[in-house]
């Protein structure tokens, strides 16, 4: 059974008053008990009654996170770190899948769930940018848009180092797989940036045959594209992978194909996913900062809640990269 004030109050022998104030912070109460308290929290695993919690504060200390789908290990991780940094700021997540829409945030905010909304996306365009965070809609049917606070990775001049660190390689033909037909803003254009503004830094002129445009940023589509790029016979000595499921996939298509990795091909990706670490050969890839995103954006969110009745004005912040260099781009 759930552990109860009761249960508090009589390992710190005091009485449930008094662990009701050390709960919500009150003043006054003497150092040693609120320690005698919050151990018996601890010991007991007590939780307060969301239910009641929100009947007395207005506020039920659960914030929701909405990202495309779990299937997608980025998600799962970005899912994990989030769920670590709020647990830091005393607050619960409750995860949905938004698959392509907001169905799942407006299933959250009209039960009258949560607090704040974190967004991974807001449009099937913009997968992986990064995280938008917002109060909860109200249902009093008010016009005013939202404010909303944009942590975000550096996609652009992230791409632009993975694709020169391949140049440094003495890679020549470099192919990016990723792009995205008709994406103007979403994560896939500003990668595809990145990778043109390396090329031009360099003096090595675009080939139309090495941008490979995908469906989705799956392994499956990594490999059929990387399997597509070799079947039509396009010379190619470097991939840059516009996220780390398709930077795996292209390595299975290469080894079934008898290709070396990084002898022949060198191959590097996006994400910094736990599961490149173990690829073979372990994948080179850039490590965006998902979990300084992760942290920012529930540590605003917290702000925001906190701050219901002054709102804030919306922020945005970019956080750096790193280019981890594995095997797959070790030097032949």
């Amino acid at each position: 059974m759930a552990a109860t004030l009761s249960d508090v109050a009589a390992i710190a022998g005091v009485s449930i008053k008094t662990v009701s104030n050390v709960i919500h912070d009150y003043p006054h109460i003497r150092p040693a008990t609120k320690q005698r308290v919050l151990d018996a929290i601890e010991a007991t695993g007590y939780r307060p009654n969301l239910t009641a919690r929100n009947l007395r504060t207005g506020r039920t200390g659960v914030i929701s996170l909405v990202v495309p789908t779990l299937r997608n290990p980025y998600f799962a991780e970005l899912a994990e770190a989030v769920m670590d940094a709020a647990d830091r700021e005393g607050l619960s997540v409750l995860i949905e899948q938004s698959r392509g829409s907001d169905a799942g945030a407006a299933r959250a905010s009209k039960a009258q769930l949560v607090d704040g909304m974190l967004f991974s996306t807001l449009g099937p365009e913009q997968e992986d940018t990064g995280l938008y965070a917002q109060l909860a809609p109200t249902l009093d049917g008010g016009t005013s848009e939202p404010l909303v606070d944009h942590v975000t990775m550096r996609n652009t001049e992230a791409i632009r180092a993975a694709t020169e660190h391949l140049i440094g390689l003495g890679r020549t033909r470099i192919a990016a797989i990723g792009a995205r037909p008709g994406d103007v803003s979403g994560a896939a254009s500003l990668r595809l940036l990145g990778y043109r503004q390396a090329l031009e830094a360099a003096g090595t002129a675009e080939r139309a045959e090495l941008v490979r445009p995908v469906a989705t940023w799956t392994r499956f589509d990594g490999a059929a594209e990387t399997e597509r790029l070799l079947a039509e016979g396009v010379e190619v000595d470097g991939i840059v992978a516009f996220n780390d499921a398709l930077a795996l996939g292209a390595l299975r298509a290469l080894g079934q194909r008898g290709i070396r990795v990084p002898e022949q091909v060198s191959v590097i990706g996006f994400d910094d996913l736990d599961e490149s670490r173990y690829s073979l050969p372990a994948l080179s890839t850039i490590s965006p900062g998902r979990e300084q995103i992760a942290a920012l954006a529930v540590q605003m969110l917290a702000e925001r809640i906190a701050a219901r009745d002054e709102p804030l004005p919306a922020r945005n912040i970019t956080v750096p990269f790193t280019l981890v260099e594995r095997e797959s781009t070790a030097r032949a």
